[in-house]
Order: C-alpha cells, then structure tokens, then sequence
C-alpha cells in the first residue's frame, strides 16, 4: 500500500467518525426540544406508556431489519 492509500482511510475514519458524531448530537437535541414542548403542553405520554412503546418499535425494527438482511441474501 503507498502512503496515498493509508493517509486516505485514515482521514476517511476519521470524517466518519466526526459526522456520525455531528448527527447524532443533532438528532438528540431535536428529540430533547420536542420532548419539552410535549411536556409543556401537557400531551406526553405516561412513562410506563412510552417505555413499552419503545420496547415495541425496537422490536419491530429489529424485526424489520432481520428480514432485509434474508431478502438481500436472493
């Protein structure tokens, strides 16, 4: 491998790393601001509520995902 190629994936990793960072950071803070203006308002859901609902959609994405990854396979 020269030099180019190394320099290359390590910055590659790196922008990655830090985009992957900026992302998320963004979608947290939006989460955090309509999570407070639901509370504000007084629509939230109870905390049991909410939990089981998250339980579920984890579990369907999960779902989701495992049978993408089946039909990929064809």
């Amino acid at each position: 491998m020269n030099a180019n190629r190394i320099i290359n994936m390590v910055i590659r990793m790196v922008m990655n790393r830090l985009i992957r960072g900026g992302v998320n950071a963004g979608i947290n803070k939006f989460s955090q601001r309509n999570a407070k203006n639901a509370s504000s308002k007084g629509q939230g859901t109870s905390n049991g509520q909410q939990k089981q609902q998250t339980a579920e959609t984890q579990k369907r994405m999960r779902q989701s995902m495992r049978v993408a990854r089946k039909i990929g396979r064809f």
